[in-house]
C-alpha cells in the first residue's frame, strides 16, 4: 500500500517460543523516576515479566542487556499487565499483574548503583488476590468517581464481572445472556463499563447499575433473581455491530471529543458515551490492534491500527494520513515518551518481535552525476515519435472490455470424445423402457507451462445427462508436465437433454498466487440418446428445411447409424430415442428439401440440430462456399406454445402446493401447542381428538409434500423440454430470416434468459420482459417510440403471472416484426437520439411507465377510441337497442369482449369507473334503465338545471315507449336482471 517503512528505533527479541497477546505490553513511569519518561513493560504466556527503557545512547554499544531494566520468571501466565495508583493511600504508580487465577499488585523501584553496572531494580509484591474463577481480561479506572487511586474490574471466562477496590474484593456480578468474553473497558466520564456480548452488539453497564444489583454466586443464582425478589441485571444501552470486537478503546485525553472506539473484525466503530454512532469505517483488510492517540485537530482523534499485511495506518477519524510497512503482524501496539525522542510507536508480535519505531523517510544523499551535454538527433527522435504514435493507434483501434491473455497461458486443456460407445456400459441406468442405456469415454488432457500447486478439474453436463466422476484434484505439476484422467457420460432420465455439449472447468493459482478459471467444451455423440430405427409415416409435427444444393445421401451424412437403418436409398432416417420418441428425416427425391417429422416437437431439435451442422461440415468438405439452408414454412408457434402451457401449469401448481403446505404446517403448529398446553396443565383435560387431528394433518403434511416433490421433478422436465423447444424454435428464425450469429445468439439470450428455474424467478416473467424490451427498442416501429422507452424507469417486480396470453402474443408480435425485417442489434440503442422534450419527460416525477396492453399497438389505440365511446352519453337509439338485448339475453363479459375488442385492462377500467359515482347517481340508476355513467367533466358541470331537467324527461320517454313494446313475462326477466347487477355493485 505504501513505499515507506517504519523507521527501526530500537528492536529486540524476546526469548525463543514464548506467546504474547494484545494485553501483555503497557508503557508508563512504572518506577516513578518523576523524569516523564515511559517504561515498556511486557508479559508472556510463559510467565516471563520484562521492563525496558530503550535510549538513544545506549544503542549502540550495550543493545538490548543494557536497555532492560528487569527481567522475572513469575509462575503463572501474565494475560494482562496495566500501570495504576492501585495502592491505597500512595500517590505512586504500580504494576498490577493478571494471572489465570491471580490478580497480583506490585511495585517497581530502582536503586542508583556505585560501579558501570548501572541501576538496580527490584519487584515487590504489594498485595495478591487469588480468584475463584479463570480470568479473561481486566480493566481499571476511577469506579464510582472516586478520585486519588484506582480500582481493578475482572472479567471471568463464564461471564462474572469481579470488582476489587485496592486489596479488598468488592463485589461481583454475572453479565445477562453470556456465552463467550469479549474486550472490556472502562469509561470514566459516564462511570460505565463497556463489553461486547456473543451477540455482537456493544453493551454499556453502569456501575452504580452493576453496584445495586442483587448478588449472585453463580449463573443458575442469577436466573433466579426475580423469583427471589433481586433485580436482574440489564444494559443501560447497546449497539448492534453486527460482528465480533478485537478491541475497545476510550480516548480520555481530549474532554472535547467524548468518543469510544470498537474494532470489529471488518470494520472500525466510532460511538458517542451514549452509544449513538458517530462514523464508521469498513476495512479492506484484516485488523490486527489498534490505540487511539492525542490529535493536534479539535473535534478529531488520530488513530493507529495494525493489520495482518504488517502495515501500521495512521487514521484521522476516517481518512488516511500516513501508512508504514512493518516487520512482523502486530498483536499490541502503544505511543511511549521516551529520552530523546518523543511519540515513540511501540509494537510488539505474537511471537516476541519488539520494534520501537517512528514513521518518516530517511533522507537520500545521492546525487545524479552531472552528463556532458550533447546534441539532440532529430531524426532518430523523430523515427521513435512515429513509432510511439503508431502503437497509440493500435491500442486505440481495439477497445476491449477484458484484458488480453497472456501469449502463453499457463495451462492448456484437451477433450477427446470416444468415436464408439463403451462396452459394457458405465451407466447407472442399465435400460429405458427396453432399450439398452450405452455410454461414451471422453479423455481430458490437462498441460502445463508453468509450476501449479493446487489445481481441480470439474465436469458439467446438462441433464439429465451424467458422468461418472465430475470431481478431479490434480498433483503439482511442473514445468511441461502432462495429465490425462477420463471418464464415462451417460443418459440418466426419462426424458431428453436440452443440449449435447458439456463445460470442463480447471481452477488453479498462477506462480505469482493468482486465482485463474480455464473452461473447454465437448459435445457428446447423437448416438448416446438414441438409436436407429423404422421411419414413422404419420406425425403430429413436421419441419422442413430448404437448400441450395441437390439432395445429400442421409446415410453418408450420419455414418453411424447407417449400418442398421433399413433404407439403402438413404432417402430416409429414424431416430428412436431412448425417451420413447420417434424422429424421422426424410429427403426428397426432387426437390432440395429434407423434412423432420416426429408425435414429440421438443424432440425434433436435437436432430434438426445435428441435420443442419453436419450439413455444414459435409459442404464445406466438398469446397462449396455458397451453401445456404433456409426455412420456409410457417412458424409453428402452436406447438411450441404446449411447450409453454406444460412448464406454466406445473409452475402453478407448485406456487399451490407451497401454498397448501404452509397452512398445513400453520395448523400442525397451532394444533401442537393446543396439546402441549393441554399436556402442561396440571388438571388433566380430556384433548378432544386433537391427537387424531395432529395425526391427520401430519398425514397431509407428509403427502403434500411428496406431491410437490413429485410436480418439482416434473417441472425439471418441462423446463428442459422448453429450453429444447425454445431452441428449435430459435433455429426455424435464424434459418427463415437467414440471422447472423450475433443476431441469433441476441434472440437465444432473449427467449432463454435463464438456465434453469427458481421458486423466486421463472421462465414466463423472465422471457415476456426480455421480449418487452426487444419490443419497445430495436423491434420498435418508430425512432419517437424507442427513445421514449429508453426514458422510462424500470417496470414492476418480475412475478408469476396469471396466464401465458400475454407472454403468447409478444413471441407471436416478436417473430412479426423479425419476419417484416426488424433487426436484432443491441447497439441501436445508443445510436438513438432522445428528443428534448422526452428528455424533460424523464426527469424525476416527470412521465410514468407506459401501461403494457396484450396486443400490438394498433390494440393501444383501438382500445383508446373504445373507452372515449364508452364514455359519451348515448342517444335515444343507443339505448332502445340497448334495452331489447337486455330483455333478450344478459350479456356475458366474453361476448362484450368479443364484440367491442376491448382488452381485459380497457374493461376493468371502466368497471372501476362504473363503481366510483356517488350514491345519488346510482340511485337514479336504480330508477333508469342500465345505462352508461356520464363521467364527471368540467362542462357537463356547467350545464344549466332546465336543460337536465328536458334531458331527464327525454330519457323517461325512451324507457315508457321501450317498456310498452316488451311483454309481461319478458318485462319480469328485465326487473330479475336489474336486481343482479345491483346485487353485485352493493
Amino acid at each position: 500500500m505504501s513505499l515507506f517503512k517504519a523507521r527501526d528505533w530500537w528492536s529486540a527479541a524476546l526469548g525463543e517460543g514464548e506467546e504474547f497477546d494484545q494485553g501483555c505490553l503497557c508503557v508508563g513511569d512504572v518506577d516513578n523516576s518523576g523524569t516523564g519518561h515511559d517504561k515498556i513493560v511486557v508479559g508472556s504466556y510463559m510467565g516471563m515479566l520484562r521492563i525496558f527503557s530503550p535510549n538513544a545512547n545506549k544503542l549502540s554499544d550495550g543493545g538490548t542487556a543494557d536497555a532492560q531494566l528487569l527481567e522475572v520468571q513469575l509462575q503463572n501466565a501474565i494475560i494482562q499487565v496495566e500501570v495504576g495508583k492501585f495502592v491505597s493511600c500512595s500517590d505512586l504508580l504500580h504494576l498490577a499483574v493478571l494471572h489465570p487465577r491471580k490478580l497480583s499488585v506490585y511495585s517497581v523501584t530502582g536503586t542508583s548503583g556505585n560501579v558501570e553496572h548501572g541501576d538496580q531494580y527490584q519487584l515487590k509484591l504489594m498485595y495478591e488476590h487469588n480468584l475463584q474463577r479463570t480470568a479473561c481480561n481486566m480493566t481499571y479506572g476511577t469506579f464510582g468517581g472516586v478520585t486519588g487511586h484506582h480500582s481493578l474490574c475482572i472479567q471471568s471466562m463464564d461471564g462474572m464481572l469481579m470488582f476489587f477496590e485496592q486489596d479488598s474484593y468488592s463485589f461481583g456480578r454475572f453479565l445477562p445472556g453470556f456465552l463467550l468474553p469479549g474486550p472490556l473497558a472502562y469509561n470514566p466520564r459516564t462511570d460505565s463499563f463497556l463489553t461486547v456480548s456473543s451477540a455482537r452488539q456493544l453493551e454499556g453497564y453502569k456501575y452504580e447499575t452493576l453496584a445495586i444489583a442483587t448478588d449472585a454466586e453463580s449463573r443458575q443464582d442469577s436466573d433466579l433473581l426475580p423469583k427471589t425478589g433481586g433485580k436482574r441485571l440489564t444494559p443501560d444501552w447497546t449497539f448492534v455491530l453486527g460482528e465480533q470486537a478485537l478491541d475497545i478503546s476510550v480516548p480520555s485525553f481530549s474532554h472535547s471529543s467524548s468518543s469510544v472506539m470498537v474494532l470489529g473484525e471488518r470494520n472500525l466503530f466510532c460511538l458517542r458515551d451514549n452509544g449513538q454512532i458517530r462514523f464508521m469505517k469498513k476495512l479492506e483488510f484484516n485488523p490486527s490492534c489498534f490505540l487511539p492517540y492525542i490529535s493536534v485537530k479539535d473535534g478529531t482523534t488520530n488513530l493507529l491500527l495494525g493489520n495482518h499485511n504488517n502495515m501500521l495506518l495512521v487514521y484521522q477519524d476516517v481518512t488516511l494520513k500516513w501508512a508504514a510497512q512493518l516487520p512482523f503482524v502486530p498483536v499490541a501496539v502503544r505511543v511511549a515518551n521516551l529520552p530523546e525522542l518523543k511519540g515513540v510507536v511501540v509494537s510488539l508480535s505474537s511471537d516476541g518481535h519488539f520494534l520501537c519505531s517512528y514513521m518518516g523517510t530517511d533522507p537520500s544523499f545521492f546525487s545524479t552525476p552531472k552528463v556532458d551535454a550533447r546534441e539532440a538527433d532529430y531524426e532518430q527522435i523523430d523515427a521513435e515519435m512515429k513509432k510511439l504514435q503508431k502503437f497509440i493507434r493500435e491500442a486505440t483501434r481495439t477497445q476491449d472490455i477484458l484484458p488480453k491473455s497472456d501469449a502463453v497461458d499457463d495451462l492448456s486443456v484437451k477433450a477427446t470424445v470416444s468415436s464408439c460407445l463403451d462396452t459394457p456400459s458405465q451407466a447407472l441406468i442399465q435400460d429405458i423402457d427396453g432399450l439398452p442405456v450405452p455410454s461414451v469415454t471422453v479423455q481430458v488432457k490437462v498441460k502445463t507451462n508453468s509450476v501449479l500447486q493446487s489445481a481441480k478439474l470439474s465436469i458439467c453436463v446438462q441433464p439429465p445427462l451424467a458422468v461418472t466422476q465430475d470431481q478431479f484434484v490434480l498433483e503439482p505439476m511442473g514445468v511441461g508436465s502432462t495429465k490425462e484422467v477420463a471418464f464415462s457420460a451417460f443418459l440418466n432420465g426419462q426424458y431428453l437433454p436440452a443440449d449435447l455439449t458439456g463445460d470442463i472447468v480447471v481452477s488453479y493459482s498462477s506462480p505469482t498466487g493468482v486465482p485463474r478459471v480455464l473452461q473447454s467444451r465437448f459435445s457428446l455423440p447423437l448416438a448416446l440418446v438414441c438409436l436407429p430405427s423404422s421411419p414413422a409415416k404419420n406425425t403430429k409435427f413436421k419441419v422442413t428445411v430448404d437448400t441450395n444444393q441437390p439432395p445429400v445421401d442421409l446415410c453418408a451424412i450420419f455414418r453411424e447409424f447407417s449400418m442398421k437403418t433399413e433404407d439403402k436409398d438413404g432417402n430416409s432416417l429414424a431416430f428412436q430415442f431412448l425417451s420413447g420418441a420417434k424422429v424421422t428425416v426424410l429427403a426428397s427425391k426432387t426437390s432440395q428439401r429434407y423434412r423432420i417429422q416426429s408425435d414429440s416437437f421438443e424432440d425434433m431439435w436435437l436432430v434438426v440440430k445435428e441435420l443442419v451442422q453436419r450439413f455444414d461440415q459435409h459442404f464445406s468438405k466438398l469446397g462449396i462456399k455458397d451453401f445456404k439452408k433456409s426455412f420456409s414454412g410457417p412458424m409453428p408457434l402452436q406447438e411450441y406454445f404446449l411447450s409453454v402451457d406444460n412448464h406454466f401449469q406445473l409452475r402453478v401448481s407448485a406456487q399451490q402446493y407451497q401454498d397448501l403446505l404452509s397452512e398445513r404446517a400453520v395448523q400442525f403448529r397451532a394444533i401442537q401447542r393446543r396439546l402441549l398446553t393441554r399436556f402442561k396443565d396440571k388438571t388433566p383435560a380430556p384433548l378432544q381428538n386433537l391427537d387424531k387431528l395432529l395425526d391427520a394433518t401430519y398425514n397431509q403434511v407428509i403427502a403434500l409434500a411428496e406431491a410437490a416433490e413429485e410436480n418439482w421433478a416434473l417441472l425439471e422436465q418441462a423446463f428442459v423440454r422448453l429450453r429444447s423447444s425454445t431452441h428449435l424454435l430459435v433455429l426455424l428464425l435464424s434459418l427463415w430470416q437467414g440471422l447472423t450469429p450475433d443476431q441469433t445468439a441476441i434472440l437465444e439470450a432473449t427467449l432463454l434468459p435463464l438456465l434453469q428455474d427458481t421458486p423466486q424467478l421463472g421462465w414466463e416473467e423472465s422471457c415476456d420482459a426480455a421480449v418487452s424490451h426487444l419490443l419497445r427498442s430495436c423491434l420498435s416501429r418508430s425512432p419517437k417510440d424507442q427513445a421514449t422507452s429508453l426514458a422510462q424507469a424500470g417496470g414492476p417486480v418480475l412475478g408469476l403471472p396469471q396466464d401465458t396470453t400475454r407472454l403468447k402474443k409478444h413471441i407471436a408480435l416478436l417473430c412479426d416484426r423479425i419476419g417484416k425485417g426488424g433487426r436484432l442489434t443491441l447497439a441501436s440503442e445508443a445510436n438513438v437520439q432522445i428528443p428534448a422534450q422526452i428528455q424533460n419527460l424523464a426527469a424525476p416525477g416527470g412521465v410514468e411507465p407506459i401501461a403494457e396492453v396484450s396486443g400490438d399497438g394498433e390494440d393501444l389505440e383501438h382500445s383508446q377510441e373504445i373507452t372515449k365511446f364508452i364514455k359519451k352519453k348515448p342517444s335515444k337509439k343507443v339505448k332502445k337497442e340497448k334495452e331489447k338485448k337486455e330483455v333478450s339475453r344478459e350479456p356475458s363479459e366474453a361476448d362484450v369482449k368479443e364484440e367491442a375488442g376491448v382488452p381485459e385492462e380497457t374493461l376493468k377500467e371502466v368497471k372501476r369507473e362504473k363503481k366510483e359515482p356517488s350514491k345519488d347517481k346510482k340511485e337514479s340508476k336504480k330508477d333508469s334503465s342500465k345505462e352508461p355513467k356520464e363521467p364527471k367533466d368540467d362542462t357537463k358541470k356547467k350545464e344549466s338545471s332546465s336543460s337536465k331537467e328536458k334531458k331527464e324527461k327525454k330519457e323517461k320517454e325512451g324507457k315508457e315507449s321501450g317498456d310498452k313494446k316488451v311483454s309481461r313475462k319478458s318485462s319480469l326477466k328485465v326487473k330479475e336482471k336489474k336486481k343482479d347487477p345491483e346485487a353485485r355493485e352493493g
